[in-house]
């Protein structure tokens, strides 16, 4: 079993390898997983909220096929 891989105690909880906070570095805590503490889960929402972190998307394509002709012409 890799250190990422999750494993079960006597108790059927799961355990993890630790892994650090992503804002300071620091140990992560089990309460506030994956960050050390509530301060630094506050940052990484304050971050995604001010738009600092973006999922990429595609690029929307000029005329969707849905809405037919931009100009039909009439016979």
């Amino acid at each position: 079993m890799t250190l990422s891989e999750a494993a079960n105690d006597n108790q059927g909880r799961k355990l993890f390898a630790p892994r650090p906070c992503p804002i300071c570095k620091k140990p992560s805590t089990e309460k506030y997983r994956p960050f050390c503490s509530k301060r630094c889960a506050d940052v990484d929402l304050a971050r995604w909220l001010g738009g600092n972190y973006a999922i990429p998307a595609a690029p929307e394509q000029d005329g969707d096929d849905d809405e037919g002709p931009a100009n039909p012409t009439r016979g």
